[in-house]
């Protein structure tokens, strides 16, 4: 029976909630009926009665992956001040993601947007920004703010791999990984941090911080100029993040905070030159093996804390030490190369990412998602 559907429109609960303007088809709950199960896979529209098997988010109308109710599906809220290149690192991370992590893990990726979101949809909005780095060589503007119009709405990759093999054959295990990035303004201030409702629903967070606001980097690398005002110290960013993630879970102040915490420095590739090539912390990753180096990243984060005290920054230490039980250091850069932030241009090298996959893998073997194996010494 060819019925015509309901005319697309602009969705309110969705433009509230993540800022999408673009329109879409209406969304609805399902009418209960007492033979049907509580979580039908189908319903049919009370507008035009066509059935349909989309489902969406009851509060914002994102619509969700097949099978998303049935996997675990860790929300990853990626945070960080101005100026610390989170767009960037989210979509070089989104490529190594399809591409190079794909490969390793022998697992079959594939970001998950949303088709009826035509020009605004998640997918289109990862394409642009990969051709602007990788193939026009371009940087970007600032991300918008999440009390402004931007776009609010998180990224979602399928991440499919073969489990274990049973009587009936291999089975196949299914995680999605939903990634949030946030402007820096957003966490520049404690009541503007508070409005930032998704920090409750996340599962573990990427925070990446800014190196040149280490007291004693001036004295011995050159920052880029800061067109659009001074940077937010790590510290105060990191400050205002435990308190709204303590008043939003609830956590008292005697008592830690037991969410995972990956703690990046971005933009390296700016001290290579100041601590020397020899230095542990730019030794390529052994990327051969199909699981996360417990050991080696133990070690990084010990060098890490090392570079802290060195470059004056010890009370980021004290703070994460003394406020959460889960985290760890990484040192990436999406780059490669310092790009010519004058002109908002790559190196003229191409983006060559350096590290860049290790906090995520270090999240994924804590969910289980990926085996995470020590050396022996």
């Amino acid at each position: 029976m060819n019925r015509p559907g309901c005319p697309a429109s602009r969705d309110e609960a969705r433009e509230t909630g993540t800022g999408f303007r673009g329109i879409v088809r209406p969304s609805f709950r399902p009418g209960w009926h007492r033979v049907r199960p509580v979580f039908p896979r189908q319903a049919s529209c009370p507008g035009c009665g066509s059935p349909t098997g989309i489902r969406v988010c009851p509060r914002c109308h994102t619509p969700l992956p097949v099978g998303f109710d049935r996997s675990h599906s860790p929300l990853i809220a990626m945070i960080g001040a101005k100026n610390t290149g989170k767009t960037v690192y989210l979509t070089v991370l989104a490529n190594e993601l399809r591409t190079t992590l794909r490969r390793r893990f022998h697992a079959d990726v594939r970001f998950t947007g949303d088709a009826q979101g035509g020009a605004e949809s998640p997918l289109r909005w990862l394409e642009k920004n990969i051709n602007r780095v990788y193939q026009r060589g371009q940087l970007f503007a600032q991300t918008a703010s999440a009390g402004s119009d931007g776009r609010q709405e998180a990224l979602v990759f399928e991440w499919r791999q073969a489990g274990r093999r049973t009587l009936t054959g291999l089975r196949f295990r299914t995680t999605y990984l939903s990634f949030y990035d946030t402007a820096g303004e957003d966490l520049s201030s404690q009541g503007r941090s508070r409005t930032l409702k998704y920090l409750d629903a996340a599962d573990a967070l990427i925070v990446l911080l800014d190196p040149f606001t280490l007291p004693q980097a001036a004295d011995r690398i050159a920052a880029p100029d800061d067109r659009e005002g001074a940077r937010e110290p790590a510290i105060t960013v990191l400050g205002n993040v435990t308190d709204t993630l303590r008043e939003s879970r609830r956590v008292p102040g005697d008592k830690p905070i037991r969410l995972p915490v990956a703690v990046a420095f971005a933009k390296i590739d700016a001290f290579f030159d100041a601590l020397g090539s020899d230095n542990r912390l730019f030794e390529a990753p052994d990327e051969s093996t199909a699981h996360y180096d417990e050991t080696a990243g133990r070690d990084t984060h010990e060098q890490v804390r090392a570079l802290l005290h060195e470059f004056g920054g010890d009370e980021i230490d004290s703070h994460l030490s003394t406020n959460y039980t889960n985290f760890r250091y990484f040192v990436v850069s999406a780059l490669g190369a310092p790009p010519d932030y004058a002109n908002q241009k790559v190196d003229p090298g191409g983006v060559r990412p350096f590290r860049v996959a290790e906090p995520l893998l270090w999240l994924l073997s804590r969910f289980g998602v990926v085996r995470g194996e020590a050396r022996r010494r």
